[in-house]
């Protein structure tokens, strides 16, 4: 049975400072090199002349990067490719969408991004919602993975955000 999540965070960078840093490979890059080193690839960054951006990464899941319990269920070439659709603001909003699939394990995940101004009259800060759905289709232990990715993402989302405040700031 597919888990649900909803990850809610803020930031102190705009909208709009942090649909910009979206569209710059450099941003991507170091991003990446955070929250995933060696293990995780930028493939590609398209860019439409409205603004829209779509990000295509892939995640190696060698053996050594999951906990035990989690690896010893999964084969040695398990990749996970990630896939985010941006559109341009709207009324002061970004709205996006996310696909995960797999490589070597039967998962597949969706969902939906607003990224929204904290307050809308000043334009200072943002809020991102993030919505979707994760399965893994391993019987008994699929329920098991599904919580270990969801609590990761729960953790990984506010981070990524203060990652991407800072970045902008030309803090990292």
């Amino acid at each position: 049975m597919p888990r649900s999540f909803d990850i809610t965070t803020e930031t102190a960078a705009g909208v709009a400072e942090v649909q910009e840093a979206f569209r710059d490979r450099r941003y991507w890059l170091a991003r990446l090199a955070m929250y995933g080193g060696e293990s995780m690839t930028l493939d590609s960054l398209d860019l439409s002349q409205d603004g829209a951006v779509v990000v295509r990464t892939t995640q190696d899941l060698r053996q050594d990067i999951l906990p035990a319990g989690i690896a010893r269920l999964l084969p040695g070439n398990t990749k996970i490719m990630r896939t985010e659709r941006w559109r341009p603001a709207d009324a002061g909003a970004a709205h996006g969408e996310f696909t995960i699939s797999a490589q070597g394990v039967p998962s597949s995940g969706s969902g939906d991004m607003v990224l929204e101004p904290v307050d809308p009259d000043s334009g200072d800060g943002s809020r991102l919602r993030i919505r979707g759905t994760l399965e893994v289709r391993i019987p008994v232990f699929g329920g098991r993975i599904e919580r270990y990715v969801a609590d990761m993402i729960a953790s990984e989302v506010p981070q990524m955000q203060r990652f991407t405040a800072a970045w902008i700031a030309g803090e990292t």
